[in-house]
């Protein structure tokens, strides 16, 4: 019996972020091997916007005869295929509009609407962003796939934890103004003073000189700039909390790393995916105090740190990259079985 012929959208363009590239890679590597009932055609060349993504990729894509397309992102070209499957891991450009620029929700309101409307079905990777796909972009429930997503293997052997000069919390992921970068340095900074450690910020220091203001002689905030997922893991085993202030997250991949290496995670309570959610110590979103008295507990009190870490661990478990393509291809099926 001939196999179906999926086409992957497998472009790790500019616009994707680190998050949104795991996923790509993952999947791709991932789908041949647990669900090998299909023939995958991944797509890698070229960026968004262009000539590529709304010339070339259409006609690729239609020369490849495929049964099936899976567009990745929600950049995808004018000329969409017969049938296919997004995926849209959140709606945080539309839920936080005045942190983005102007133009991009236009293209959420036009591009992104009308592909939803089309597709056969839309992934996203937790059930709080179905409601903000059929709210914002209305896109019909019934046809939404909560597909969550995996920690590579990296994220579940034995590591060496990294060992600075001083006990270190730890923040995973870019600086952008929904991260909430801002309650997380006021808590840290107003942390007693006999209290020495040390806030390290995945990423560059591009915050105009604030790290060095901040910054005590027995606590320092470090920009640790880009980090490969060997070293990540090394600085999660070895944090005493992974600290995520965003105001809002779609999945989350940080969390779900920290937890699965055994790292506490303290999260604003929009940040943390559903089914992570009982194993993280949360507060609400910009709440100083609240984020600072978890701080003080996790560096304070090594039972409750215990407690998250155990319950992290656990909750993380069954979370595989393996587990999101199985379940990806049993949407696959879905639609195919509708012919």
């Amino acid at each position: 019996m001939t196999r179906a012929r999926v086409g992957l959208d497998a472009r790790l363009t500019r616009q994707l972020s680190a998050g949104m590239k795991t996923y790509v890679s993952e999947l791709t590597l991932c789908l041949p091997q647990v669900a090998p009932e299909y023939a995958y055609v991944p797509f890698t060349r070229g960026g968004n916007f262009g000539w590529n993504e709304q010339v070339a990729l259409p006609l690729a894509m239609r020369r490849a005869r495929l049964d099936l397309v899976h567009f990745l992102s929600q950049y995808v070209p004018i000329l969409l295929p017969r049938r296919f499957v997004m995926t849209i891991h959140d709606l945080i450009h539309l839920r936080f509009p005045q942190h983005f620029k102007a133009k991009v929700g236009p293209y959420y309101a036009t591009v992104v609407r009308r592909a939803c409307a089309r597709a056969a079905r839309v992934i996203t990777d937790d059930e709080r962003t179905v409601d903000d796909l059929a709210t914002l972009l209305a896109v019909d429930r019934a046809k939404v796939r909560v597909v969550p997503l995996g920690a590579g293997d990296v994220y579940r052997r034995a590591v060496a934890p990294y060992a600075g000069t001083r006990p270190y919390l730890l923040y995973a992921g870019n600086h952008r103004e929904h991260k909430g970068l801002a309650t997380l340095f006021e808590a840290w900074s107003t942390l007693p003073e006999t209290r020495e450690v040390d806030l390290y910020l995945t990423g560059p220091d591009d915050f105009a000189g604030e790290l060095q203001c901040r910054s005590r002689p027995n606590r320092t905030l470090v920009a640790l700039g880009d980090v490969t997922t060997e070293r990540l893991a090394a600085y999660y085993a070895g944090a005493r909390a992974l600290v995520q202030p965003a105001l809002r997250e779609g999945f989350g991949l940080p969390v779900l790393e920290a937890m699965s290496v055994g790292c506490a995670v303290i999260a604003c309570e929009e940040a943390v995916p559903r089914p992570l959610a009982p194993a993280a110590l949360t507060f609400a979103a910009h709440d100083v105090g609240a984020l600072r008295t978890l701080l003080e507990g996790v560096l304070g009190d090594e039972s409750l740190r215990a407690r998250a870490i155990a319950a992290g661990t656990q909750a993380a478990r069954e979370l595989t990259w393996e587990r999101c393509a199985r379940a990806t291809a049993d949407v696959y099926r879905e639609i195919l079985e509708e012919r």
